[in-house]
């Protein structure tokens, strides 16, 4: 499938679905998530400490989330002294971010609107991240060149989501299998029926970031802990010992890139 193709507007699939049975399940997480002590990534919940993604001194470090869901990623920038800005196309989403920061005393921006065109300038940001937002949302053909935009010249873009390994083992119904299901030429956009997810492979990632404007600093591949915090439906841990279920990309946007 070409970047132009798109059957059916994923952006308003998924804006339902979170504003419905994907917030129902996934809202009652954000306590725990937004309470963590340390950031803790991905589906199982590996420590910063280990991961060191995040840069050292954030303080006065501009920050957008994009698809930040209940916003505790821009939580814990902002307890670091980052200033985050958290956008979602999800009413309901913002709606426990706002309960969040009002129980834990955190304040920064929630914005509604869709990652692949965020309401800021050129350059309005130092960091973008997104952990499962728009990083599995999202068109990557789209908000991966709208994150350049909004990033300063050697600005960073971290974004964590399902390996393709995993999307070419995954099943409709129960966990994924020990054997490729899907064919990984063209894979990009994988419909569920009431949302759409979108996993591109490795080359076809690494070729869209360099075109628009990133060079790539890390690719970090997570292995699941012998002892796993929960269970998925989607993947088991014992599987995710054996291959990756996520992945962290790290890129920075290039001083000379003509992406912005």
């Amino acid at each position: 499938m070409t970047a132009a193709e798109d059957p059916l507007d994923h952006t308003e699939l998924n804006q339902r679905y979170w504003d419905g049975a994907g917030g129902a399940a996934h809202g009652p997480l954000a306590r725990d998530q937004w309470a963590a002590s340390e950031p803790r990534w991905g589906l199982w919940a590996t420590p910063e400490s280990e991961l060191r993604l995040l840069p050292d001194d954030l303080t006065g470090t501009r920050v957008v989330e994009l698809g930040c869901g209940t916003a505790y990623v821009s939580a814990w920038l902002a307890r670091r002294g980052g200033r985050p800005v958290g956008v979602d196309i999800s009413a309901e989403q913002l709606a426990t971010a706002r309960a969040m920061q009002e129980g834990f005393g955190v304040a920064f921006p929630l914005v509604r609107a869709s990652a692949e065109e965020v309401p800021y300038g050129d350059g309005s940001f130092d960091l973008a991240i997104s952990e499962f937002g728009a990083s599995l949302w999202c068109d990557p053909y789209r908000w991966i060149p709208e994150a350049a935009r909004l990033l300063v010249p050697g600005g960073r873009l971290v974004f964590g989501r399902y390996s393709p390994l995993f999307a070419l083992c995954a099943r409709p119904e129960g966990p994924a299998a020990a054997e490729l299901r899907r064919d990984l030429f063209g894979m990009r956009r994988i419909d569920h029926g009431d949302r759409v997810e979108f996993v591109l492979p490795h080359g076809d990632m690494l070729r869209l970031l360099r075109s628009s404007g990133f060079d790539v600093l890390d690719l970090v591949e997570i292995r699941a802990p012998r002892a796993a915090h929960r269970g998925y439906a989607e993947v088991s841990a014992h599987w995710a010992r054996r291959w990756p279920s996520e992945e962290i990309w790290v890129a920075r946007r290039r001083a000379d890139s003509g992406a912005v």
